[in-house]
């Protein structure tokens, strides 16, 4: 997922109250979570993610190490954790399959969660498990394990005894090789860096083939993500259209599509905001190029707007009642009894567990 840095307002509680009946900003009916991403509490019914009243920076600040800065995609930690603690319960375990700096592990282990991630890029992959390692050092209970590795062959990386035991998924797939990045002001213009994975050189990461090559390599992974899901398990997947020559590309509804074919069954399309709630309003975070690309557009006579938000779409492992043909859903039928860990001895052991596929 793309940053949107910008110089940060105060960190202010959303109410209710201030929305004045234009935009009604709620959690919903999740569970609020840490206090540092401004969680509010609100009516059921309603999937608005409060994911950004502080910046990424102000979000990652002290709690990653500086280096997590320069991959071209981050998720932001409230988002992460706040499907986390949705989602999941203490002691269940968390999976990332294409966990980037390891933000998914970071959040979970906070939070109590164990966790495990699957990282193509070895540059990534180690920053991850710094990022694990500090996350305990501060106190973190949950335990954390990154793993190297192509993860559309998941089920060959990670240990077989994990098998049905994943609660949760979270993960986002790439928007393309080259994403938003960091800019740096010179005699020149502005310079973009830190805005593409690798060197181009290795086009094994799923950023370099095409929309439909991007759709089927993430079923791969998500087929893999089933047969690890435990009964009732959840995947949740941030995504959002972008657009290529002026046509938009619609990444949400082939990540639908993705997870219909790995057998997964859609359950919720909720937003996670990418802009601060202010008085009632959105305060947008654009990235300079987002900026700039909005501005021209509007210039030439596109209508055209920043993006506020992501989609969130939410899946789950659906099984069949004895008594029905619908699909029934149920985080509590896994066997495992809630606020307890039943994959104590399977792999996921800290980071002494890290090892490459």
């Amino acid at each position: 997922m793309a940053e949107h840095p910008t110089t940060p307002g105060p960190d202010e509680p959303v109410r209710p109250e201030d929305s004045g009946g234009r935009h009604r900003v709620y959690e919903g009916c999740h569970r609020q979570y840490d206090g540092r991403h401004q969680a509010i509490a609100g009516p059921e019914g309603l999937s608005v993610w409060v994911t950004a009243q502080s910046s990424g920076p102000v979000q990652r600040r002290g709690r990653y190490l500086p280096e997590s800065v320069k991959h071209p995609a981050r998720m932001l930690p409230a988002i992460a954790a706040h499907a986390v603690h949705a989602y999941t319960q203490p002691g269940d375990l968390v999976l990332d399959p294409m966990c980037g700096i390891g933000t998914t592990l970071v959040e979970a282990v906070h939070a109590g969660r164990d966790a495990i991630g699957v990282e193509y890029e070895s540059r990534w992959s180690d920053i991850a498990d710094a990022n694990v390692t500090h996350a305990q050092h501060q106190g973190a209970t949950g335990r954390g394990a990154v793993i190297r590795g192509d993860s559309t062959r998941i089920l060959s990386l990670v240990p077989a005894a994990l098998a049905g035991q994943v609660a949760l998924v979270v993960t986002s797939p790439p928007y393309g090789p080259t994403v938003h990045g960091l800019v740096r002001p010179g005699a020149d213009g502005v310079a973009k860096f830190d805005n593409a994975y690798n060197d181009g050189t290795d086009r094994g990461n799923l950023a370099y083939r095409d929309l439909t090559g991007l759709a089927d390599g993430f079923a791969q992974i998500l087929a893999g993500c089933y047969t690890l899901l435990r009964p009732g398990g959840v995947v949740v997947v941030t995504a959002r259209p972008w657009r290529k020559h002026g046509q938009l590309v619609d990444l949400p509804s082939a990540v639908i599509g993705a997870g219909i074919r790995a057998g997964l069954t859609p359950v919720d399309r909720c937003v996670a905001l990418l802009a601060a709630v202010r008085g009632g309003h959105l305060v947008a975070r654009p990235s300079f190029f987002q900026l700039q690309q909005v501005r021209r557009a509007c210039t030439a006579g596109t209508p055209m707007h920043l993006i506020a938000h992501e989609d969130v779409l939410v899946f789950a492992k659906t099984q069949k009642s004895a008594s029905s043909a619908e699909p029934k859903c149920s985080r509590c039928e896994s066997g495992c009894p809630e606020g307890t860990s039943c994959h104590a001895d399977t792999g996921v052991q800290g980071n002494s567990g890290r090892r490459s596929g």
